[in-house]
């Protein structure tokens, strides 16, 4: 049983994409992935496809390693278009197969609902696979700081999302070391149905979880020998620096996206 893990997962490159600040970076893809949800004909739907994959080509990022980040949430794709496809019946009939009817408007509300679901999924994994963790957890701590004068404890927050991103690759890997001392003992996780599947992993959860409680009591140790402090102001190794030339032409190319979206939006 192999476990293929995309997030926390950063991919090295030299890109233009690599190459922008983070918080430029992360603001974007959180605008054009809630933009995603504003597609509604076939213009917009195509302008989408067309800025995921050109950011994708500009990244340099592995195509098979972006289908791998979006393999995991594949079957929730397949239900949505075979949801769509056979419960929307508005339009013309197209095949009519006894009771069930594919209908031109149940097409469209497939192709709409599947392909904005996995444009906006493509556009996350790549900013995984080209911010590292920590890159990512200061952006998003940067562009929450405002909500600090307010009294949310947006450094918590970062610090909590930095361990999680970089305890996620960890995990798996430990996950993968049981599976394979389990199969060694003769557990057999392969070709089984859902419900037996689901009962062979459970010898699984139990080592995992004494792992992760282990990993959390270490890192405690450590921050504790480091004399760590809550709300102490630091210093980041990797300053954030807005480059008006690289950065500028990031923000401008998404506000062009985001006028040629709404241009389409009111003339279709």
């Amino acid at each position: 049983m192999a476990l293929h893990v995309s997030v926390g997962q950063y991919y090295s490159a030299d890109s233009p994409i690599h190459r922008l600040d983070p918080r430029v970076k992360l603001a974007a893809a959180l605008v054009y992935m809630v933009s995603c949800f504003f597609v509604s004909n076939p213009a917009m739907l195509a302008l989408a496809g067309a800025a995921a994959f050109a950011l994708m080509g500009l990244s340099h990022v592995p195509a098979r390693l972006m289908l791998r980040s979006v393999k995991p949430i594949m079957f929730f794709l397949v239900f949505t278009s075979l949801f769509n496809l056979l419960f929307v019946q508005t339009g013309a009939v197209l095949v009519r197969l006894g009771p069930v009817a594919v209908t031109d408007a149940g097409v469209w509300a497939a192709a709409l609902y599947t392909l904005r679901f996995l444009f906006l999924l493509l556009v996350g994994a790549l900013v995984m696979c080209t911010t590292t963790p920590i890159a990512l957890t200061d952006a998003a701590e940067s562009l929450m700081k405002p909500l600090a004068r307010l009294g949310a404890p947006v450094h918590d927050v970062a610090l909590v999302m930095s361990i999680a991103l970089r305890f996620v690759p960890t995990l798996a890997r430990e996950a993968e070391n049981i599976v394979a001392a389990q199969t060694a003992r003769g557990a057999d996780l392969e070709n089984k149905g859902a419900l037996a599947y689901a009962r062979a992993c459970v010898p699984l959860v139990v080592p995992l979880f004494a792992s992760a409680l282990r990993h959390a009591d270490n890192l405690g140790r450590a921050m504790d020998a480091r004399c760590y402090t809550d709300g102490a102001h630091r210093t980041r190794y990797h300053v954030m620096r807005f480059s008006p030339r690289r950065d500028g032409a990031a923000v401008a190319a998404t506000a062009l996206y985001l006028f040629a979206l709404a241009a389409m939006a009111l003339a279709f």
